[in-house]
């Protein structure tokens, strides 16, 4: 079941205009906030967006690639407090990862926006722009925003055969068997 989970989900940029049910809402919630963290310190935040205006000024926190978060009917914010964990990046990333897989399960689309290390402009980064609008404290990192809402798309899978096996080695790095 896990296999053809990860087989068939796909980034979806393009939702139909319903809301999600409260009820998927709340498996999304406890899904992210079971997902792995190192050494249990959870150092990661979830904002959940679902005002128009707001997922339009989010959709807005870089140039390329978060537009179509203001047509989603759900945004979620990952964030983590960086006091917290050393490694608050891989914990965040392995709760977006979650917040996917569940999302899909749940007959969801979603697709993952970059934040962290990305610019709003040349003098604001896109962490920054979104800490502004939402009134993140300074000592919480923006990592991503999911957007979640019911696909407008439908993706093929990706076929076995244009899997890049050619990166996956045994024993030591270059060995093939």
């Amino acid at each position: 079941m896990f296999l053809d989970l990860i087989s068939t989900r796909r980034s979806i940029r393009k939702f139909k205009p319903y809301p999600v049910e409260k009820e998927k809402i709340e498996i999304l919630i406890e899904a992210a906030l079971r997902s792995p963290s190192s050494r249990g310190f959870n150092p990661w935040r979830f904002i959940l967006i679902q005002d128009r205006a707001m997922l339009e000024a989010l959709s807005r926190a870089k140039p390329h690639g978060a537009g179509f978060l203001k047509d989603a009917p759900l945004g979620i914010i990952v964030c983590a407090d960086a006091s917290e964990s050393d490694v608050w990046i891989e914990d965040a990333s392995i709760a977006s990862v979650f917040l996917h897989l569940a999302a899909h399960d749940l007959g969801l689309g979603s697709c993952w926006i970059q934040l962290r290390k990305r610019d709003h402009n040349p003098s604001v980064s896109a962490d920054t722009y979104v800490k502004e609008l939402l009134n993140i404290p300074d000592n919480i990192m923006v990592e991503s925003i999911i957007a979640i809402g019911y696909p407008e798309e439908v993706k093929k899978m990706h076929k076995k055969e244009s899997l890049q096996f050619h990166k996956v080695f045994f024993n030591r790095y270059g060995v093939k068997d």
